[in-house]
């Protein structure tokens, strides 16, 4: 059994919920202390390993008790702490919309879960999950202009800031993402 100062229930929340909360939580913690943050959104994973790498914090682990996922963070010492930096370079879904629309040559990144992007995606869209992405660099030209989406901006910011630091030149962040693309969409028809 591992020991947490504090527990957080963020079961049956999805993106963004379980990192705001989490950020919430982490400011009531003293410098040292563990909180267990348990959820069952599966790209939680990813989100808690990012936002513990941009702020700081320490991402100790995470244990799975049948669909409940035990993510364990250590809050940094104030000398520790970074100040969590958003990604500059950010497109809307409209302007996303209309540069597909007038055929300009953009490669758009999905990085959701696979359930995420199998049941509602932008037509073309290439899916690669957050948690892969860093091993999975050489999928993707670092030269290509790269509009990165996920559910809210959330996770597609994370990787924006991943691929701007292995030397991606051309890399957008669209906000607000999926949860409110209102141009063509796309899913899979049957699951393998």
């Amino acid at each position: 059994m591992i020991k947490a100062d504090q527990s957080l229930d963020c079961r049956g929340l999805a993106c963004p919920m379980p990192i705001v909360k989490t950020k919430k939580a982490m400011g009531q913690l003293e410098a040292g202390q563990v909180i267990e943050v348990q959820a069952t959104d599966k790209g939680s994973l990813a989100d808690i390993q990012g936002w513990a790498k941009n702020t700081g914090h320490q991402y100790l682990g995470t244990v799975e008790e049948g669909d409940v996922l035990m993510h364990y963070l250590r809050k940094a010492n104030p000398d520790e702490v970074k100040e969590q930096k958003k990604y500059k370079h950010v497109v809307s879904n409209e302007d996303l919309e209309k540069k597909l629309a007038s055929g300009e040559k953009v490669t758009v990144l999905d990085v959701r879960e696979p359930a995420e992007y199998a049941f509602n995606r932008i037509p073309g869209a290439f899916s690669i999950p957050l948690g892969e992405l860093e091993n999975r660099l050489n999928e993707l030209n670092p030269e290509d202009n790269i509009h990165i989406i996920c559910r809210t901006g959330s996770r597609s910011d994370l990787a924006c800031q991943l691929l701007a630091g292995k030397g991606f030149n051309h890399v957008q962040n669209v906000e607000p993402g999926m949860s409110e693309w209102t141009g063509p969409k796309e899913k899979t028809n049957k699951i393998n």
